[in-house]
């Protein structure tokens, strides 16, 4: 997910220490107290530290995040500035892959610019670094773009799937109100091996849909959300070894610090609640996730 109103970006001195209790952060906006560590380090496979111009300070907020048990991260592009910075982060912290695109949403401005082709050009050249793992997000958006864009969307999700098959690379799909035009574009075009439903918005039918594709379905803090039975309904009859995780912050912070800034250290939220759903112990979902995790990136050490 990224739109245009994002937070301001992390400060050192407000991510929480280890030494936060669920008695810290309540006032509004502040972020939320650092959970319980995990038993078995994971990774956020999809999560945002740029903030347009302000990128955050990726060693306090790893830091904060490695504290509580989630070992690194997938940064992930959705324009050009944000696919820079994600090189430059991958660079600069071993804790970090990445993943570079055009978010669907920015595909119609560039195509009116008559500049789509050319970005779609840089984030293929940008996929050739080590370690860029995957293609994302990329995909279709119908809630923020209307009808006048959709051609824009669908040329520029068939291009992000050409590259992720050219360069054998993951792929992160966004779709929000498209899921019957995503599935007919994967069924037209192809799918790359590994290809994963960011944010998964569907429901326990899509979950069906990736089970017999081998698709990866990627769960995020709306999992804890009140009304998303769909989601816990998916979950439910999704195949163990195609589940992810991640935080997609600065977005979607999970239940009960929902309107509080979201960040890789909450991770643990959510996974506590996915091992709850699926009658696992947090050291076996742990474990669950950590191989399906580098089943679709690879390994961190590489």
């Amino acid at each position: 997910m990224c739109t245009n109103d994002v937070p301001r970006p992390y400060r050192p001195e407000e991510l929480p220490s280890k030494e936060h209790t669920h008695d810290a952060g309540t006032r509004p906006g502040a972020f939320a107290p650092a959970p319980a560590p995990l038993p078995v380090p994971v990774h956020d496979n999809h999560t945002h530290f740029d903030f347009g111009d302000s990128p955050v300070d990726l060693v306090a907020a790893l830091d904060a995040a490695e504290a509580v048990g989630v070992a690194g991260a997938v940064q992930v592009g959705c324009d050009l500035p944000s696919s820079r910075f994600t090189v430059a982060a991958v660079d600069a912290d071993p804790r970090l892959l990445g993943a570079v695109a055009i978010h669907p949403n920015d595909a119609p401005e560039l195509a009116t610019a008559g500049t789509l082709d050319a970005a779609l050009a840089e984030i293929d050249a940008m996929a050739a670094h080590p370690r860029i793992r995957a293609i994302g997000e990329t995909g279709l958006d119908y809630f923020r773009t209307g009808a006048d864009g959709v051609a824009a969307q669908h040329h520029s999700f068939r291009e992000h799937l050409e590259i992720a098959k050219q360069r054998e690379l993951a792929l992160q799909i966004h779709c929000r109100d498209a899921h019957v035009d995503v599935l007919k574009t994967l069924a037209e075009v192809g799918a790359p091996p590994r290809l994963v439903f960011h944010c998964f918005s569907g429901d326990a039918e899509l979950a069906q849909i990736c089970n017999e594709n081998g698709w990866y379905m990627s769960f995020s803090g709306t999992l804890t959300f009140k009304n998303a039975h769909n989601l816990r309904h998916a979950l439910a009859v999704a195949d163990p070894s195609l589940v992810l995780v991640e935080t997609d912050a600065p977005f979607l912070t999970p239940h009960p610090f929902r309107g509080r800034p979201n960040a890789s250290y909450m991770l643990p939220y959510t996974v506590q609640s996915m091992a709850q759903l699926m009658e696992l112990d947090l050291s076996t979902m742990g474990h669950l996730l950590r191989k399906n995790t580098e089943s679709v990136y690879g390994s961190w050490a590489d």
